[in-house]
């Protein structure tokens, strides 16, 4: 008997001093990768069955349960569903798409009162994951809503700013260099003043992840300097102009025609007649009157 209750108390230690922890990636995660959540008990046996995953809503900072193979995504204030989450009863959370979660807090949650973590729950753990987008280029004037074009060409004697831009999960660092020189601009602006033949060239700027080496990204841009007494519509911003000019052009011509076809349209219902109503000039006809046709037989009633 006695030894049925020093095992019954030794049980109940165990129990009571069990531990719920989360596992999850300690590396680097880029994009692409999955990423699997595992809940476990330390010093015990218990069944991790019993367990399931919440996430932290990074707005509301409250904590939410991820419901079997669904969980609430948020962006832009709003909220969708989203199938990158699935939960197995295995005390594990697979997560095909993690990037929209890099940087939320999930933990584990149990229902047994055991447990000895606040509110029967784990630490959290929060896990980032690393990208970098393709880079961008674009210029002063109408080039920097459209973009630069691979082939840039300017007149002599111009200045030519060129900026990069590159979406990452940290701020990338930024070099330019010139195809054939050894020289490297540590920024994300190229700048040339009054440009000469000599500045003539392709120039790339490369993008470097600061924390991850193999996330390196570069966009090359040929400039061409023409003659300085070329036409202007020679020139990049010159046909972009005459092109965005003529799309305007286009686009008010026909705004004006379909307002005058309207316009037209509206008068001519409005001038048109309708049919002819004639009963108002109806009057009786009798036998004996002048239109009526001959005959004889009297009649006082109209024959219409």
């Amino acid at each position: 008997m006695k030894a049925l209750l020093v095992a019954a108390v030794v049980a109940l230690i165990h129990v009571t001093f069990a531990t719920l922890v989360i596992k999850g990636p300690t590396g680097t995660i880029l994009e692409g990768e999955p990423v699997t959540l595992e809940c476990l008990y330390t010093d015990s046996d218990l069944n991790v069955t019993q367990v399931h995953f919440e996430y932290q809503h990074p707005y509301s900072q409250s904590w939410h349960r991820v419901w079997g193979s669904r969980m609430r995504r948020w962006y832009c204030y709003s909220e969708r569903w989203s199938e990158d989450i699935e939960e197995e009863n295995s005390g594990r959370l697979d997560i095909s798409y993690p990037k929209m979660y890099s940087g939320v807090a999930f933990r584990c949650v149990s229902n047994n009162d055991n447990v000895t973590a606040p509110d029967n729950a784990s630490q959290p753990l929060t896990f980032k994951v690393q990208y970098m987008r393709e880079p961008t280029l674009f210029s002063e004037g109408y080039s920097r809503y459209l973009g630069v074009p691979g082939e840039l060409k300017v007149r002599l004697g111009d200045d030519v700013v060129v900026k990069c831009h590159a979406s990452s999960s940290e701020e990338p660092e930024y070099y330019w260099q010139k195809e054939g020189d050894d020289w490297i601009l540590p920024s994300s602006t190229l700048t040339l003043k009054k440009v000469s033949a000599q500045d003539e060239g392709q120039y790339t700027c490369m993008v470097k992840h600061p924390s991850v080496e193999s996330l390196n990204k570069k966009r090359t841009v040929t400039i061409t300097v023409l003659p300085e007494d070329a036409a202007w519509y020679e020139t990049t911003n010159g046909r972009l102009w005459l092109t965005t000019s003529a799309a305007a052009v286009s686009l008010l011509v026909f705004i004006l025609s379909l307002t005058v076809f309207l316009c037209r349209r509206a008068k001519r219902v409005r001038t048109s007649k309708g049919p002819i109503d004639d009963r108002s000039q109806k009057k009786p006809i009798y036998k004996t009157s002048v239109e009526s046709l001959p005959s004889t037989c009297a009649d006082n009633q109209p024959l219409v």
